[in-house]
């Protein structure tokens, strides 16, 4: 077995070589669906760190006035925040002759290429939903710890599933829209990853000794905006454990999603949709065949592709949803 690094092998070479020498068709196991990436609409910034947004934060007061009597003065309030970026990198180099082996050098880099993307994929979507600054700076804050307190301003949209343990996982009702819920990225740079082709460059192994070697850089600039929290519901502390096709018994998907969707501000002029991991999904669809025969769950063809809708809101699966979340009370 080669020693294992962060350059591909010969080893590694001969794993994307079908037996005729060609480029072999990779199985990518390793992928994931994380369906918010789909939805999420990006806007670029005003500032190179992100953006600063200007939130409402109470209204002016009325009164009733008196004939021949005045009234004082009152105005709005606001408050500016600033929603911070991260810059995800990754940089890929092989030498030059392990990706001219099978005499398809393109070949061989776009079979590469293919798990940097799909790692970043996964990096981005799990930082968009439960991301945190703590020990990571440089990174942005996601979904989840904004609603995580259950005595927090915004805990009306904080749903509690009654579950307890270290099986916890949620749902998220997002209406995307650029005044409500977004994505974003710096001032004067480019929405979504990019790729450069470095090209032929010096290399360095272990020793400090050089060989020729094709680079490549991955890129993506990005963060999110939570410009009015009343559009994200969280539906937290789901015991998957205690989940039972029964709706009665367990969590009641069906009844904490119609909850979800009246305490989302609105469902008009933002693009809804709701997330949760496959585990959920696959509960959710069983709990409603028994209880329905004329299931609100439908699945229909939207942009080319099946979605599956409960009523009119698109249900997503997100594999970043992870299982074993902390329990959400109040502080």
């Amino acid at each position: 077995m080669p020693t294992l690094t962060g350059l591909p092998t010969l080893w590694d070479a001969a794993k994307l070589l079908d037996p005729d020498g060609t480029s072999a068709n990779v199985a990518e196991v390793l992928d994931q669906d994380n369906e918010m990436l789909w939805d999420c609409p990006f806007y670029e910034g005003n500032l190179p760190t992100g953006t600063r947004i200007t939130t409402r934060t109470g209204l002016p007061a009325v009164y009733w006035r008196k004939l021949n009597k005045g009234i004082p003065e009152s105005k709005a309030t606001t408050a500016q925040v600033d929603e911070t970026t991260g810059l995800l990198e990754a940089r890929s180099q092989v030498d030059v002759r392990v990706a001219a082996l099978n005499g398809n050098t393109a070949g061989f880099r776009f079979n590469q290429s293919k798990p940097f993307m799909e790692a970043m994929n996964q990096k981005a979507q799990y930082q968009m939903l439960n991301g945190t600054l703590v020990g990571q700076p440089e990174a942005f804050s996601g979904i989840a710890p904004r609603f995580s307190d259950l005595s927090a301003p915004n805990a009306d949209n904080i749903i509690d599933a009654g579950g307890t343990g270290a099986n916890l996982t949620s749902i998220y009702l997002i209406g995307w829209a650029p005044d409500k819920v977004y994505g974003i990225f710096p001032k004067g740079s480019k929405a979504g990853l990019t790729h450069r082709d470095l090209g032929e460059g010096d290399a360095f192994d272990d020793d400090g000794n050089r060989f020729r070697a094709l680079m490549d850089l991955y890129t993506w600039d990005l963060g999110i905006a939570l410009h009015d929290w009343r559009y994200v519901v969280r539906i937290a502390n789901i015991d998957v454990t205690a989940l039972r096709t029964n709706a009665n018994a367990g969590a009641n998907l069906i009844k904490l999603m119609a909850i979800a969707e009246e305490r989302i501000q609105s469902l008009v002029g933002v693009s809804p949709a709701y997330y949760m991991n496959r585990t959920l999904l696959a509960m959710l669809r069983l709990q409603l065949v028994d209880a329905v025969k004329n299931s609100t769950l439908t699945m229909e063809m939207a942009g080319g592709r099946r979605v599956m809708f409960f009523g009119e809101v698109p249900v997503r699966r997100v594999d970043q949803l992870k299982i074993g979340e902390d329990r959400v009370v109040a502080s």
